[in-house]
C-alpha cells in the first residue's frame, strides 16, 4: 500500500502538469483579449489551483473512514474547498502581480 505522502506528491505533480498546460492556453488567449499582465495572473492562478485541487482530490479519500464510500463524501467536500480556496488564490495572485 502506498503512503499518503507518495499519493499526494504524485497527485500534486499531475495537477501541476495539467495546470501548466491550461495556463499556456489561458495565457495565449488572455494576452490576445485582455493583455499580458492579466494573462500572467490567470496563468499563475491556473497552475496553483490545479496543483492544489489535484493534491486535495487525491488525498481526501485517504482521510475518510474505511467503511464510508469516499466518492460520496469527498466530491462535494473537494469541490467546495477547491472553489473557495481557488478564489482566494486567484485574487491573491492578482493582488501580488498587479500591485493592488
Amino acid at each position: 500500500m502506498r503512503s499518503q505522502g507518495a499519493i499526494s506528491s504524485r497527485s500534486g505533480r499531475v495537477g501541476l502538469l495539467l495546470g501548466c498546460m491550461l495556463a499556456t492556453v489561458g495565457m495565449v488567449i488572455g494576452t490576445i483579449f485582455v493583455g499580458a499582465r492579466i494573462a500572467v495572473v490567470v496563468g499563475i492562478a491556473l497552475v496553483t489551483i490545479c496543483g492544489w485541487a489535484a493534491t486535495i482530490g487525491g488525498t481526501m479519500p485517504l482521510l475518510q473512514e474505511p467503511r464510508i464510500d469516499p466518492a460520496v463524501i469527498s466530491v462535494p467536500m473537494v469541490t467546495t474547498l477547491v472553489d473557495a480556496t481557488g478564489l482566494v488564490i486567484y485574487f491573491t495572485t492578482a493582488k501580488v502581480v498587479r500591485g493592488i
